[in-house]
């Protein structure tokens, strides 16, 4: 085998082993959408407790994304990225056995610690892989398979939950992550990704000096990029934590609610491909800015309109609402050093994660205090706080682009 062919067999198999677990791993963390108003109703909790256990996942992940991406150094992407799936996949199923408030709390940050390991990792698999090649495409095909599971999983664990209850859909798909994991970890293994790199001291004299830190090109730029990127997701997690609770208001069921569930994430996945295409055009932040005032106006849209309309504009919300994040994380990679991927990823991922993980319960004790209506009205306004820092973030993308 040619060194191309070699190179393209290994960039092939990191997309589709990282994609897989993007599929898997954003399947647990979006099905919970699905569970949570059965929760609220089975056990009596206010919105803002409903906030609080979506935090308790969301919370545990953003806390954990750096140390797995600092334990990936020592011990290999592989190796945490394999734990991690075992770990959410068995957090998931002792989910099914939870009794109350407490219960669910304490399983969910567990499978929380599991998630906390894919995103970081999975990207700087697929990022490094591709290095010197389209990375950007690649991130975006890596991101679009995390989507498929939000567009499937909800589905499907709804499906399920209608016939058997919600202990046996957590439990089944608990169980399928935990298979998910031997899986991934032999398909790694094979291909010789993720292993544990070898640091050895340079031996001329000359040669440069290890990488120190975090790896950061442009400090500014990166944090620029990752206040928006926190913006963005406290706006979609809380949109998508309570947004079951205002198409039940309209007259949604269960049932109804793993379809609509399907049409919001069908959306998000094609706004990924499409707000692509878009930022090749019309370039990154002119896109962010479209995505990021089309997120707000349907909001309020939708807290307007009637089910049957609402449920035809969950496709554009989608689109609008998750293609702004494709964009977002296809240029983390051009602010970090190929040693610090990793790293990098991680810091970023935490960023976005721990406001995804706050903004539920800010705005559950928003609606308990004033309303849903009023909850999301403040999260439709929040949005365009974005705005004024994609000016901010220009020149470093100009200069990106002039050191690409």
């Amino acid at each position: 085998m040619d060194a191309t062919t070699s190179i393209r067999k290994r960039r092939r198999g990191a997309l589709f082993s990282g994609g897989f677990a993007h599929f898997i791993h954003d399947g647990f963390t979006d099905c919970l959408f699905v569970l949570l108003p059965l929760w609220a109703s089975g056990f009596g909790l206010s919105h803002a407790q409903v906030g609080f256990l979506k935090m308790c996942m969301s919370g545990s992940m953003s806390v954990m994304q750096v140390p797995a991406g600092l334990l990936a150094e020592r011990f290999g992407e592989r190796a945490v990225l394999t734990a991690g799936t075992l770990l959410v996949g068995g957090g998931f199923a002792l989910v099914s056995m939870a009794d109350g408030f407490m219960l669910l709390a304490v399983t969910l940050i567990l499978a929380g610690t599991g998630c906390a390991v894919q995103h970081p990792l999975a990207s700087s698999i697929v990022s490094t892989e591709h290095e010197g090649g389209s990375r950007r495409a690649a991130l975006g095909m890596y991101n679009f398979a995390g989507d498929l599971g939000k567009v499937a999983v909800p589905f499907t664990v709804a499906a399920i939950i209608g016939v058997y209850g919600w202990r046996t859909g957590a439990v089944s798909y608990g169980i399928l992550g935990i298979f998910a994991g031997i899986a991934i970890f032999i398909a790694l293994t094979r291909l010789g990704l993720g292993r544990r790199r070898e640091h050895h001291k340079p031996d001329a004299v000359d040669a440069p000096p290890p990488i120190k830190g975090w790896g950061l090109r442009d400090p500014q730029g990166f944090g620029v990029l990752s206040t928006i990127s926190m913006i963005d997701s406290a706006a979609r997690m809380g949109f998508m934590t309570f947004l079951p609770f205002l198409l039940m208001a309209k007259g949604l069921d269960i049932t109804g609610m793993g379809f609509a569930l399907a049409l919001l994430f069908a959306g998000g996945a094609a706004g990924k491909l499409i707000c692509g295409l878009v930022a090749e055009r019309l370039g990154i932040l002119r896109t962010v800015v479209l995505t990021e005032v089309a997120t707000a106006l349907l909001i309020f849209a939708l807290i307007a309109l009637p089910l049957t309309p609402a449920l035809v504009l969950l496709p554009l919300v989608g689109i609008a609402l998750n293609g702004t994040s494709s964009v977002l994380y296809g240029t983390v990679g051009d602010f970090v050093v190929p040693e610090r991927q990793a790293r990098g990823f991680g810091l970023f991922y935490t960023f976005g994660t721990a406001a995804g993980a706050v903004a539920p319960l800010v705005f559950g004790i928003v609606s308990d205090a004033g309303g849903l209506t009023m909850a999301l009205s403040i999260l439709a306004a929040m949005v365009a706080l974005t705005l004024p820092l994609c000016l901010m973030l220009r020149p470093s993308l100009a200069a990106v682009s002039r050191t690409a």
